[in-house]
């Protein structure tokens, strides 16, 4: 969840994220951050889109708490306080935000607030939201209540200095060691890093390819490649600048052999038009 130069929400990383999961049609994967997972994500036994709603209220809580509301010592017990501990409610929350946090932390999937027939609308009408006007908030129109001070794209700063300086250990730059896998420990999705491998031709290599918007060209032609702006477990992040307009983007580059980005392509073609959600400009196979 990232804010924009005007500090409107943008909603970007699809990367684990599905789609046609409803009352009829579960989902079983089980990926993401634990202290976020519904009940019914947690043991396993298929879960809906009401899962969601879930997430959504841990991440209102953690917003207007400053802290999580199931989290334990490890996973097991944090799985544990998911499945079963009393939800701990601060009483310096507003009546309306209790109500809507207790309707959206059922544990029963089909009791939760947004789980009927009216699907988000139910939230949408809950007093917490009474006085949001939601046809201008979709159009850009209220007045964000914080707009951040960054002077260029990799501005860092609203980070608090406490984390911009330390040195990063958790995402390193280069093929990590056999023993690597220790700095991602209490993560709940690991996968191989795409660099391992292929390292005698690098990922990166600039070939022909053809652009799915149709037309032929290299790459090298029409963008230059910057610096890194983060790796992840199956892909790289840089910037690049594209050499007529010197318009910067940031390119994301996905190894197809550990991870298949047809479904993340497809949301962000079919979303990408939403105001709150990071436009796709361009998608090209190596």
């Amino acid at each position: 969840i990232l804010l924009d130069e005007a500090g409107h929400i943008k909603l970007t990383d699809f990367g684990l994220s599905k789609e046609s999961v409803d009352a009829d049609k579960k989902a079983y994967s089980f990926c993401g951050t634990v202290e976020y997972m519904a009940p019914e994500v947690v043991n396993r036994r298929g879960h809906t889109q009401s899962a969601d709603w879930w997430s959504l209220g841990v991440l209102m809580f953690e917003m207007l708490t400053g802290t999580l509301p199931f989290q334990g010592k490890d996973r097991n017990e944090t799985m544990n306080m998911i499945l079963k501990a009393k939800l701990g409610m601060p009483q310096f929350l507003s009546l309306e935000a209790q109500s809507l946090l207790r309707m959206l932390f059922k544990r029963n999937p089909a009791n939760r607030l947004g789980a009927g027939p009216d699907g988000v609308e139910e939230i949408k009408r809950h007093a917490f939201f009474s006085t949001i006007d939601w046809n201008k908030l979709y159009r850009r129109e209220l007045q964000p209540p914080f707009k951040p001070a960054a002077g260029k794209p990799d501005d860092t700063f609203c980070f608090d200095p406490e984390f911009t300086a330390k040195t990063p250990k958790d995402s390193p730059g280069i093929p990590p060691s056999a023993n690597a896998h220790q700095l991602f420990k209490g993560f709940s999705f690991v996968a191989p890093t795409p660099m391992d491998e292929n390292k005698s031709s690098p990922m990166l290599s600039i070939l022909p390819i053809v652009q799915v918007h149709g037309g032929s060209a290299k790459f090298s032609d029409l963008y230059e490649l910057q610096e890194d702006i983060g790796v992840g477990s199956y892909s790289i992040c840089k910037r690049c600048v594209h050499r007529v307009s010197a318009m910067e983007y940031a390119v994301k580059i996905i190894d197809k052999s550990k991870r298949d980005p047809s479904e993340e392509i497809e949301i962000l073609m079919r979303y990408g038009q939403h105001p709150n959600i990071i436009t796709l400009k361009d998608v090209r196979n190596f």
